[in-house]
Parts: structure tokens; sequence; C-alpha cells
């Protein structure tokens, strides 16, 4: 397999991406890091005084998805930790990153970790560095 293994477009459009292109391991780590703190802040700060529970942890996940199709649906893929370490998300197939996209995404993070952390692991193994959230949303994660 080339560096650019990608399947064609039905529409026609050109969107390979060559490996070198391709958002390190690291790079996304850090990342998720930092968007991590940055919702744990809101969440502390906006329900500092909600104990723990169902409607808890129901809130902390909307709060997760919001940012998440905020920053990817209007910022050009990019929530703020990706920004800082210059990276992006983008559809496999050219196209704009939807709703559906940005909440399939975010529900892959729960599976990756639900399952033994194996959904993170895999990227390392991927010829393109996707983790199963990125393969359920159809995304790469890339340089910005």
């Amino acid at each position: 397999m080339s560096s650019y293994d990608f399947e064609k477009p039905k529409n026609g459009r050109s969107y390979v991406y060559e490996t070198e292109e391709l958002a390190g391991l690291g790079e996304r780590l850090i990342a998720l890091i930092i968007d991590g703190v940055i919702l744990g802040i809101i969440g502390g700060v906006l329900f500092s005084g909600l104990r723990e529970g169902t409607l808890s942890s129901i809130i902390t996940f909307l709060i997760g998805i919001t940012y998440n199709w905020y920053f990817l649906t209007q910022q050009n893929g990019q929530t703020i930790g990706k920004h800082v370490m210059g990276i992006r998300v983008v559809k496999i197939n050219d196209r704009p990153l939807e709703t559906a996209d940005v909440i399939v995404r975010y529900v892959g993070y729960y599976i990756n970790s639900f399952l033994f952390g194996l959904g993170w692991i895999w990227a390392a193994f991927d010829n393109r560095k996707q983790g199963w959230h990125d393969k359920l949303a159809s995304t790469l994660v890339v340089k910005a």
C-alpha cells in the first residue's frame, strides 16, 4: 500500500492525505488532554453544586458534545486543543463535518474507553492513524 491508499470520493473531488500530513499520536493526545482540562473547568464552574449521579453524567456528556460540535463544525475542525497543537479533524470524503459526524465521533470516545482503551490504542497500528472514533465517523486528524 502506498502512503496514500485512500479510496476515491464518489463526487470526483480529491481528498488524498499523505502519511506525512496525518497528525501524530502525541499531538493528538496532548490536544485531547488540553480539551479535557477545558471541559473539566467548564463543568466545574457551571455545575459545581451538582452532586455526582446520572444527571451530572448526562450534563457532562452534553457539554462535551456541544464543545466538540461547535469547534469541529464552526472552527475548521479544530477544538482549542487541536488548534494549539496545529492539527484538525477532516472528513474522509472531503465534506464539512456535520452534527451527526461529531456526535458519532464523540460517542466513539466513550466506546474507545469502555473497551479497555483498545479504540485509542488501535490508532497506533492503523495506517491512517485512525482510532475507532475516527473510523466510526469517517474522519482523519491531519496537520493544519
